[in-house]
This record gives C-alpha cells, sequence and structure tokens, in this order.
C-alpha cells in the first residue's frame, strides 16, 4: 500500500472516530498516524508521551506536559478540536525552548483537524506550512520526517529559501557595484534601500508593481540614475509628492532614505535587480537584513574571523531569543497577565512606551 493511501485510511478513521478530545484521544491519534507514516507506533521510534517540562515563570512556574516529544525529531503538542491554532503559537515555542539535550528539529501544533508545522531553527514569526487531515494525503511533505529515515519535510513555501535567495542576489547586486566603481557606503546604502522598496512594494507599502515597472522602463545607466534615484528620493519626502512620476510614493521616516543613493547601473547590475523584483518580498525573513549587512560592511572575500571581530557578524533569531525572552518577553508578560485592574494595566502600557533596551553592539537591529 502506497503512502497516500495509508494516509488517506487515516484521515478518513480519524474523521470517523476522534470526537478530538485533547487528552482522551491525542496518544491514539498520534500512534495512528505514526503508522500511517510506516512507523510501528509513536512509542515503538522513541517517542515520549506527557513529556515534562519546566514552566514559564509568567505561567507560575511548575512543571508542563508536551503530548508527544521525539528527540531530535519532533515535538508535537494537540489541542481539542476547533481550537485556534495561532492562540498557542507561543506556547509550542515556549516548550521547544525548555528541552535541552537533544532539542527537536520541528515542532507540530494539532488540533485534531489542521496541522501546524514549525521549524523555530530557521523561522520564529509563522509557522512553515499549514494544512487540513483532509489534505493529509496530497499534503504530506511538510510531515515527512515521520517517516522511516526521518527524511527532510518539504514545506509549500519555505520562507527560508525564499529569504537566502532573495539576500544572495542582493549580495552579488553589492559585489558587482563595488567592483564597477561605486564606493562601498554608496553601494551599500543603495543596496540597503532597494531592498526596502521590493519589501514595500510586495507588502502594499509602495503601489503594486511600481518598484518593478520603473526597472523594466531603464534602457540606460542615466534612466536608472534618474528613475530608480528618483524613487529612493521621493521614499523620503514629507509630505509626499503631489503630483508627477511619484505621486502616490509615502514617505519612509527613520532616516535609511535621508540620501538617496543615485546609481547609473550597468546591464548586468540592472538584470540583477529585475530577477530580484520577482521574488515574493511579502514572504522573506527579517533576517535578510542581517545577511546583508554582514555582506556590505566589509570586504565581500574577508574572512569570517575577520567580520566577527568587528562585530560583524548575524545573529540567528533563535539564539536572539534565548536572550530576548527571559530578559524582556517573559518579565513583561507576567506583569501585564498578573494584572487585576485597569488602572494597573494602564500604568504598565506607560511603562512599556517609555521602555528602552541598550544594544551597544546592535549591528543591523535584528535584536530590536
Amino acid at each position: 500500500m502506497s503512502r497516500e493511501e495509508q494516509l488517506s485510511q487515516f484521515a478518513t478513521w480519524a474523521r470517523q472516530n476522534i470526537t478530538g478530545d485533547e487528552k482522551g484521544q491525542s496518544q491514539i491519534f498520534l500512534d495512528r498516524l505514526f503508522q500511517a507514516f510506516g512507523q510501528p507506533g509513536a512509542l515503538d521510534v522513541g517517542g515520549q508521551i506527557e513529556f515534562r517540562l519546566r514552566k514559564a515563570l509568567e505561567d507560575g512556574g511548575g512543571t508542563a506536559f508536551a503530548d508527544l516529544v521525539w528527540k531530535p525529531i519532533v515535538l508535537v503538542e494537540m489541542k481539542r478540536r476547533g481550537t485556534e491554532l495561532q492562540k498557542h503559537f507561543r506556547q509550542a515555542f515556549d516548550y521547544w525552548v525548555r528541552i535541552t539535550g537533544g532539542r527537536p528539529r520541528y515542532v507540530v501544533l494539532c488540533n485534531f483537524d489542521e496541522f501546524w508545522v514549525c521549524d523555530f531553527d530557521s523561522d520564529l514569526d509563522a509557522p512553515k506550512d499549514k494544512f487540513a487531515l483532509t489534505d493529509l494525503p496530497k499534503r504530506w511533505g511538510p510531515l515527512a520526517f515521520l517517516a522511516p529515515g526521518s527524511p527532510g519535510p518539504k514545506f509549500l513555501y519555505d520562507r527560508e529559501a525564499v529569504t537566502r535567495i532573495a539576500a544572495d542576489k542582493l549580495a552579488t547586486l553589492f559585489t558587482r557595484l563595488l567592483k564597477s566603481g561605486v564606493e562601498r557606503p554608496l553601494a551599500q546604502r543603495f543596496t540597503l534601500q532597494m531592498l526596502i522598496a521590493f519589501f514595500a512594494e510586495d507588502i502594499d507599502l509602495l503601489p503594486r508593481y511600481f518598484v518593478s515597472e520603473l526597472l523594466d522602463e531603464c534602457t540606460t545607466p542615466a534612466d536608472t540614475y534618474d528613475l530608480i534615484g528618483g524613487l529612493l528620493e521621493a521614499m523620503n519626502l514629507n509630505p509626499p509628492a503631489r503630483g508627477g512620476r511619484f505621486k502616490g510614493v509615502r514617505c519612509f521616516n527613520g532616516g535609511l532614505f535621508a540620501e538617496a543613493a543615485r546609481v547609473e547601473l550597468t546591464d548586468t547590475e540592472l538584470v540583477l535587480l529585475r530577477e530580484a523584483a520577482k521574488d515574493d518580498w511579502s514572504k522573506v525573513q527579517p533576517e535578510i537584513f542581517g545577511t546583508v549587512f554582514e555582506h556590505s560592511v566589509s570586504n565581500p572575500d574577508a574572512a569570517v574571523d575577520e567580520r566577527r571581530a568587528f562585530g560583524m557578524h548575524f545573529t540567528r533569531p533563535t539564539d536572539i531569543m534565548k536572550i530576548v525572552q527571559p530578559t524582556i518577553v517573559e518579565p513583561w508578560s507576567e506583569q501585564i497577565e498578573g494584572a487585576k485592574t485597569l488602572t494597573r494595566l494602564h500604568e504598565l502600557l506607560d511603562r512599556l512606551h517609555h521602555f528602552s533596551v541598550l544594544d551597544p553592539a546592535c549591528g543591523s537591529g535584528n535584536f530590536l
């Protein structure tokens, strides 16, 4: 019997026999799921049911129990049928962080009808994939690691891969600008400003396809200096332009566009930008800023050790959260969730508005 047939049988069985009680049916549901992937069972492969974890301080401390932990593959947290999984996304991350020694690579949230598959090593903000139980026979790729040999999962839209590809294109552009004689500060500023422009276009902070159409209009280096440079200059205008080619372009404050990076691009550099514009920048992870920053602050051919000596080293989001979670997130969450009156909540809100974090080596600002 093929895997699709086994998973189809599992999905049919679950719909007919599982009512969705979190505690009473989680174990049999997961055991049958493992068997549908060709395993003898969840416990047979070394999975641990009701895995003990130390609770977070804001949750009162003590002990919590994850429904299934199979080190170092996956942590599974089951919720009652109909539960909104978004409400438990943070809990799943907290459970994952608190596992030591063989921490699972993947985390699965499930309410018997829907699966959320997370990889917190590469994406802290959202699941890598979501799909319904009814789609499991055709969309089992995100759970492929449950099969014998634990093969890598296949996500429908891998944000990490998209981010890496987009960052590589901009890093290549930056390197070519340097080789064509553009001074490093100007090349760096142009690369970062274009990164924001691409991102803004795909999340509707700029008119849809505005940047892409400008790039298509460019036929000479002078065009790129005037059109692309004009856009970057317009992104700093407050109030925005009331007419002309850049009417409707919003002001992007914060200083990045205080000096528009006007550059005459070669045909090769223009092609790189056009290719980058085709990517879906709304799916790009925030840490692309750190990746591009690390490439642009020093010699692209310099050794990694040289960049680290000057503090120019990109920090992964997971490592950031190891510091931010216990020092900022947990103390604030504890106070907010422990507030008993509206007056106390207003006091905390006022304090939060004036809360500052000193990070002398903030680099690209990923900690922020």
